[in-house]
């Protein structure tokens, strides 16, 4: 079985030995499906593996499940029903998903959105009407929007006196939650005493205000390469998206749609790309990442589970000796880590705002020299309109779309910053894309295994049980990195090439060397 997967092995599908309950192999050798009889003991963690070590039998059900998605003898999956795309696509409060993602602490604002002379923001967070705040001492609150009293909106409260004042009668919540006041009750009144609002511990991580929307005691953070980086090596962001928030995750982990959706037909001087993906040359080479992808658009895809999600690894070959190396992440539920450049590092979050809308949320995190935030924002801000950080090109003026840019310079047709490619991909597809109509190939292997992964955390999460990455401060200090690599392995194993150049680029970094 595939339970033997060591943390530094990649696995594809279709390697390793099937389990012998309803499994089979077609004539021409490919996996046929298993029975949802055979399935049920690797999604519910019972049978094969009840003696590995916890973290040992989580990789052996990913592993399972990776095995699983091999479903047909030519390669494909089969299409999803209704009520299963349901199940993971909706996340408002009640819902399965809505369960699961409510075990995580999710992005729910930056820093920068609450700067000025009243830091007070209304914004909406898994389906939830919120008011984040941040008192006179410095602490920050999420509450929900609705004054207890009354119902007003307290997005229009006072910041006064340790907390937010309800500008209807005055009432006053700190950030836990608690009533301080209600003024316009008799004097010696203890209504108060006994109101306590909606409210949500927040935590400020690298230029992000993180939100945990859960029961019980929120889990610790992994103490990831964009968490333990300094201030002057991380940079946050943000950006709308009108659809729902699994459809920009898949295309996160979906490593062959650059070679069509990110090409460019020229390749721009790599020490003009600061700051811009795929601008740069990969590490161990003067190709340009943009000639790579373009030239080489079917390669090998090999995913491995781990012990935060997937770790996935795309190879091209360039020639004989030379092969093309680019490792990327899924960190469960609903993150990736990918490489922006030789130095530079991504880690996004798509977090969802209600089921129709959501914000892609991300850390650029720098190995090398401190990050210059002041033209990574303005960058950034060519696109994206504040305060909201909706996109300027958008569904309503297709997205600035270009004919004859289309037939000379790009694959779209939409212009150089690869965020508005994505954009379209994603919107594109409808507000929820109907995945009871796609049709799913071994280039999207990854799509496939994050999503049985997902069903068997929502169950894990429905039955009361602890799903991937609910983390307890002993695991979250384990949990660190994750390598994100783009370079040019020469005359060695691919495997052993990206350990070695992700040992290599921590040991010359100011902050990094010792963590990994």
């Amino acid at each position: 079985m595939l339970s033997a997967v060591g943390r530094n092995r990649f696995i594809t599908p279709f390697e390793g030995k099937l389990p012998s309950m309803g499994s089979a192999r077609g004539r021409n050798g490919a996996i046929k499906r298993l029975r949802p009889t055979a399935l049920r003991p690797f999604l519910q963690g019972r049978g094969h593996n009840d003696r590995l070590l916890p973290s040992e039998r989580v990789r052996s059900r990913i592993a399972s499940a990776m095995v699983y998605i091999a479903a047909n003898n030519d390669g494909t999956c089969p299409m999803l029903s209704t009520e299963q795309n349901d199940l993971i696509t909706r996340i408002g409060p009640g819902t399965a998903a809505g369960t699961l993602m409510r075990r995580y602490w999710q992005p729910a604002a930056l820093v920068d959105e609450l700067v000025g002379n009243r830091p007070v923001k209304a914004l909406r967070l898994l389906g939830e009407d919120l008011v984040l705040f941040r008192d006179d001492q410095g602490r920050y609150g999420l509450l929900g929007r609705r004054c207890p009293h009354r119902g007003t909106d307290l997005a229009f409260g006072r910041l006064e006196d340790g907390g937010l004042r309800c500008a209807f009668h005055g009432w006053l919540f700190d950030v836990s939650g608690q009533c301080l006041e209600t003024p316009a009750e008799p004097e010696g009144s203890r209504l108060c005493a006994n109101i306590r609002q909606t409210a949500y511990p927040v935590v400020e991580k690298s230029g992000i205000l993180f939100a945990y929307l859960g029961p019980g005691e929120p889990p610790a953070f992994p103490h990831f390469d964009c968490f333990v980086a300094p201030e002057s090596h991380t940079f946050a962001f943000k950006g709308m998206i009108d659809c729902n928030w699994l459809q920009s995750l898949e295309v996160g982990i979906d490593p062959a749609h650059t070679s069509f959706l990110h090409r460019f037909f020229h390749d721009e001087e790599p020490d003009k790309g600061y700051g811009k993906l795929f601008r740069d040359k990969s590490i161990d080479s003067d190709l340009p990442m943009t000639r790579i992808m373009r030239e080489n658009p079917r390669p090998q895809i090999e995913v491995e589970p781990t012990d935060y999600g997937m770790r996935i690894a795309t190879l091209r070959r360039i020639s004989e000796q030379k092969t093309h190396v680019r490792v990327t992440n899924l960190v469960f539920p609903h993150a990736f880590v990918i490489p922006m450049s030789s130095e530079m590092t991504i880690t996004q979050w798509h977090v969802p705002i209600n089921d129709t809308r959501h914000y892609w949320y991300a850390i650029f995190t720098s190995f090398g020299a401190p990050v210059n935030k002041a033209e990574m924002r303005r960058q950034r801000l060519e696109l994206y309109e504040l305060p909201d950080y909706i996109p300027r090109k958008n569904k309503s003026n297709d997205y600035g779309f270009d004919p004859h840019e289309q037939q000379h310079d790009t694959f779209t047709g939409m212009g150089a910053d690869i965020n508005v490619h994505d954009q379209w991909a994603c919107e594109s597809m409808g507000a929820i894309q109907d995945r009871t109509q796609e049709h799913l190939g071994q280039s999207d292997k990854a799509i496939s295994a994050y999503r049985r992964i997902l069903r068997q955390a929502i169950e894990q999460a429905g039955n009361g049980g602890k799903p991937l990455m609910v983390l307890d401060p002993t695991a979250a200090a384990s949990i660190t990195g994750p390598a994100a690599i783009d370079g040019i392995a020469s005359g060695e194993p691919w495997q052993s090439y990206w350990q070695k150049t992700d040992q290599t680029r921590r040991k010359a970094s100011t902050w990094a060397n010792g963590h990994s």
